[in-house]
Parts: C-alpha cells; structure tokens; sequence
C-alpha cells in the first residue's frame, strides 16, 4: 500500500491523479478535510481507503498502519500567513518526524513537502545544496517549520533516508480550495476571462520596474512528473528544489493570461501595502543543478503553455 498524507490537498490529490493514470490505485488517503471545500479533489480518484490525520497519527504512533510501500508525506499546514507558530511546529514538524522515524525503522521510502519558502528573501541564493541548508532565514512561521524539518533530517545524518522537494510557486487545477492561498492565476482568471485589467504590486525598488519583480511559476503536471521520477527512484535521496529554474515576471504571468483568454492585455499597477514591503521577494529561482544531477531529466513546460493548459480547467473549475 502506498500512504498520501494531505492526499485531498493541491499537490496530494495531483499525485493521486498521478498515480491513478498508472493504474495504481492501492492507497491509503490521509488528511483533515475541515471546511474549505477540498473534498472535490478526491472525486473521480481511486484509492483503497481515507483515514483522518489524527487516527493516523495514532496508527503511526502505535505501529498498527498495514504493510506500506512508499510514504508520500504532502499534508501539512501551507498557509504562509498562519501566525500560530505552535501549530505550524505540531503539523508541519512534529508530524513530519513521528511519520519519518516510523517509515525509517520500517524500511518504507518516505517523499515529502519541504518549500521554496525556506529560503527567505534569498539574499542566500536558491540553491539546495546541504551546506546551504545551514544558512537559510526564513521569513515566516510555514517556511521556519518546514525548514525545522530538514534541519532536522540534515543535522541526524537521516538524509539518505529521505526525499524532500522544496515547492516553489506551484499553481494548477485542485487549488480551488486554498483561499488567499490560490495563485493569481487562479484568482483573477474570472476578471481577466471578463476583460477586466489585472492589478499587480508596483515595485518599491529603483532596480525592478512594475510588475517585472519574478517569480519560478511551476505548473502542477510538471510537478508531479518530478515526484513521479523521484517515486520510481527511491534511492535518489536528498533535499531538491521543484522549480523550473527560470524565473519569469508577473506581467509575463499576467499577458500569458490574457492570451489564454484571447484578450488584448490590461495591466495596472498599485502600490504594495507597507506591512508586506521589508518581506516581500522581489525574485526567485531553483536552482534545479541537483535535480538534474540525480538524473530526473523532465522538460518543464513554458509558463504561457501551461497557463494556457490550466485556463482549459478554470472555465469550469474543473480538476485532475
């Protein structure tokens, strides 16, 4: 049996989608599915059961799970404005690390969520190499709880044992759910669809015009690709960015949109509220050298390609 943590979540339940069209469908689903409407993204996929996350937990902690082959660890708390540090440590770290030492001591291969949020305002670089790891500053609660994590694994030489992947801006059908969370892509679909302009920040900095600030835009079908490869490839162990190594801008993002939707483009600017200035990232990029050392030689589809893929579903909010 194959274990999904966060299996009805964005990425969770696209890798389920992933592995269903492999025609593996003996997997065990684990999340919390609360009130936010992300229930839908387990329609139509084929599992064997679900289990909500805390009798998981205590499946894990009593060793009661069956026999398991592979542990996908996606669930997590995501939201990178949740304050509540104690949360984010007990779900995204404490979690983490029961279900790690038990898929350690079992032998089972264990694939899980770190983020691109680790790496602050990359005033370090992007790069995913292990000494790195070390000098990393975060700039909030989700990304300091994820990067816990692989300190974690990185400081107890348990390295060897695991896959990270650090998710950067990941969008794509079966985020419907996230809220605020959402991409923007996701967000302003409809009023872009309606002909309506799309407001972007404007830039606070002398060396970025408005809307030229970028970001490393990943589509949801080249990610799991990368966690396919990774899959069938349980020894290739480590912390590896998921990105597609080439930033692109905002008003890339946004003309690509337009052209999806075969509009004239309309971009307005307006200025960022001052509480986000002094945290907000002005560029990031994988550094994806790692990736390709390890052999997962996947092309990642350009970002008006994929944009233009995602629109076919955001007409009708449909999923993977």
């Amino acid at each position: 049996m194959i274990i999904v943590t966060g299996g009805a979540g964005f990425i969770g339940s696209s890798f389920l989608w992933k592995l269903n069209t492999q025609g593996i469908d003996d997997i065990l689903v684990v999340d919390l599915l609360g009130k936010d409407e992300k229930w839908p993204n387990l329609l139509g996929k084929k599992f064997k059961d679900y289990v909500q996350k805390d009798a998981f937990l205590k499946l894990v902690e009593e060793n009661k799970l069956p026999k398991t082959s592979f542990v996908v660890h996606m669930g997590a708390c995501s939201s990178t404005t949740e304050t509540d540090a104690d949360f984010l440590f007990e779900n995204n770290y404490e979690f983490s690390r029961k279900l790690a030492l038990w898929s350690f001591k079992n032998g089972v291969p264990f694939m899980y969520a770190s983020s691109g949020a680790t790496y602050g305002n990359g005033e370090r670089g992007y790069d995913d190499a292990d000494q790195n790891t070390y000098s990393l500053r975060p700039l909030n609660a989700y990304g300091f709880s994820k990067h816990l994590f692989d300190l974690w694994l990185l400081n107890n030489k348990l390295l060897s044992k695991a896959t990270g992947l650090k998710f950067f801006n990941v969008f794509g059908p079966n985020e419907y759910h996230k809220g605020d969370m959402r991409s923007v892509i996701c967000k302003k679909f409809d009023e872009v669809r309606a002909g309506l302009p799309i407001k972007l920040f404007k830039s606070h900095r002398n060396d970025y015009k408005d809307g030229e600030q970028k970001r490393d835009f990943v589509y949801i079908k080249d990610t799991v690709e990368v966690m396919w490869y990774f899959f069938q490839n349980p020894r290739k162990t480590g912390i590896f960015n998921l990105g597609t190594g080439a930033a692109r801008s905002w008003n890339d993002a946004a003309r690509a949109m337009f052209k999806a939707v075969g509009k004239e483009p309309k971009i307005e600017y307006f200025d960022m509220p001052e509480n986000i200035r002094p945290k907000y990232q002005y560029f990031t990029e994988a550094k994806i050298d790692k990736l390709r050392a390890a052999g997962c030689n996947h092309k990642f589809c350009p970002l008006e390609d994929s944009v233009s893929d995602y629109a076919k579903f955001l007409v009708n909010k449909s999923y993977l």
